[in-house]
């Protein structure tokens, strides 16, 4: 999504938010989950990645990660306490179906089992997510996602996790982030399996919408009416960093690989002809796309998720001569941008976070209201946004993290104002509920709303979990971060 204007945001008046709007946190299984070779499941792409020297920061695993596994009782607890009304997890595709074949291992979807009547035993929502990056390793040794037949797979394993969580679980979310999967994990490397072929990154990419099409399809012939289904998209909020036509096409060339990749397919029932010329160089669309593939791809959803963490700033290369630029996602000599390697990316001005991402809200109502105006009637769930800090715990035992309460004030009231401006918007999830394995950062970055201390793995709060507790109870927000 493409804006040239930013908006100051303020705090909204009283509350803001729809009746019944989803006050929630989220996570990923391979982030929390630990035990990964416990109840038949068998090792995911990020496992190998991880233990693979040099690829993960200090070379962490998520081989125990926060021990969710054993510990999700205690989990639901604090989600309990701090008032959540829904969660959003994901299930992991090789503790279901370890091979990414045949039948179900009963013993993994009893784990998913007992977690969500936990959850629901408490009042909490369960929103499943269907893959969030951890592909069975044996499917990538047949291929991956590049391979067609990946696809084929994921809908079968979207079949088995309907039929056993369909009478448990209300909002299916297929894939998160298929950018991610498809251009860190083939083209720049810097994400599992740590391949860096352009070429395979798009037929990656190709087969996500398609897996995407047929996992809905899949769930929809095993869950009841009432179930609704999705997909979470990291858009980027794309900013050129001037208005010279060249800094536009950048930004044009940017939006189509980054955005219109997954939107046109998924949303509009066809991949934009200026991505598909922009990248006839590196593959045959005609022969990668076959016939009835556009018509499985946008087979109609329910709710469209948003995840946002900052805007991405771009320029022509020749804009950038002797400007700060970064890579635009990860260190790689490798582009995680086919038919655009030689646009600049940016940081734009101003405080950081952690992850030296630039904090603007702004990029979250213009991102929400770009989608409103392309896809109005689609209703969205913000379904990750959050920031790293370098929290420490005090002496006390507390932590004290006045620089996330501040982001998360400033984000909830962006997405406010877009609600206020007409955008459809059901509900919020926090990333990410507790501190985590970090990807390619390992443990050395802290997102989470709960401190877990990696020692003992001990769970505390933190300020802004209390935060996000009033906010809740309040259902809108205070006129400051102060409470």
């Amino acid at each position: 999504m493409t804006t040239t204007e930013s908006h100051t945001v303020q705090a909204p008046t009283g509350s803001s938010f729809p009746p019944g709007f989803a006050w929630g946190a989220a996570t990923a299984a391979y982030q929390i989950e630990g035990a990964v070779a416990e109840g038949g499941r068998t090792p995911s792409i990020w496992d190998t990645f991880s233990h693979t020297p040099g690829k993960v920061l200090d070379g962490d695993t998520g081989d125990t990660a926060v021990d969710h596994y054993h510990r999700f009782r205690e989990d639901v607890r604090l989600m309990a306490e701090l008032g959540l009304t829904s969660y959003r997890f994901s299930l992991s595709w090789p503790r279901i179906q370890p091979t990414g074949r045949g039948p179900a291992v009963e013993r993994g979807l009893d784990f998913y089992r007992a977690l969500v009547d936990e959850l629901l035993d408490h009042g909490i929502t369960p929103v499943a997510t269907l893959y969030h990056w951890d592909l069975p390793q044996h499917l990538e040794d047949l291929g991956g996602w590049p391979a067609r037949d990946t696809a084929a797979r994921f809908a079968d394993y979207a079949a088995l996790a309907a039929e056993a969580l369909g009478d448990r679980v209300g909002i299916w979310t297929t894939l998160n982030e298929p950018w991610c999967s498809a251009f860190l994990g083939y083209g720049s490397g810097v994400h599992a399996p740590g391949r860096t072929d352009p070429a395979d990154a798009l037929r990656a990419a190709h087969h996500l919408n398609l897996g995407h099409g047929l996992a809905v399809g899949a769930l929809r012939s095993a869950l009841p009416s009432s179930a609704r289904t999705a997909i979470s998209l990291n858009l980027h909020q794309i900013r050129p960093l001037t208005t010279d036509p060249a800094d536009r096409e950048a930004a044009r060339r940017i939006d189509a690989v980054g955005n219109r990749v997954f939107t046109g397919p998924i949303l509009g029932g066809a991949y934009p002809e200026d991505l598909l010329a922009d990248t006839a160089h590196l593959v045959d669309w005609d022969s990668l796309v076959q016939p009835g593939d556009p018509a499985e791809i946008s087979r109609p959803i329910d709710l469209l998720g948003i995840n946002y963490y900052t805007p991405t700033v771009v320029s022509s290369a020749e804009n950038a001569k002797d400007l700060p630029r970064h890579d635009g996602h990860g260190a790689s000599e490798a582009s995680p941008w086919p038919g655009a390697e030689d646009v600049a990316f940016h940081l734009a001005p101003g405080e950081r976070t952690a992850m030296g991402w630039p904090i603007d809200p702004s990029g979250l109502t213009d991102l929400l209201l770009d989608v409103h105006r392309a896809h109005p009637g689609l209703p969205m769930l913000v379904t990750e946004n959050g920031a790293a800090f370098e929290d420490a715990v005090g002496p006390d035992g507390a932590v004290d993290d006045p620089e996330r309460i501040s982001y998360l004030h400033g984000h909830l009231a962006a997405v406010a104002r877009a609600v206020e401006a007409g955008a459809d918007v059901r509900g919020y999830y926090l990333w990410s509920l507790m501190d985590n394995f970090e990807w390619a950062y390992g443990y050395g970055k802290r997102f989470g709303a709960v401190h877990i201390d990696y020692r003992t793995l001990a769970r505390t709060p933190k300020a802004s979990a209390r935060w996000y507790a009033e906010v809740i109870r309040r259902g809108g927000l205070p006129q400051s971060p102060e409470l």
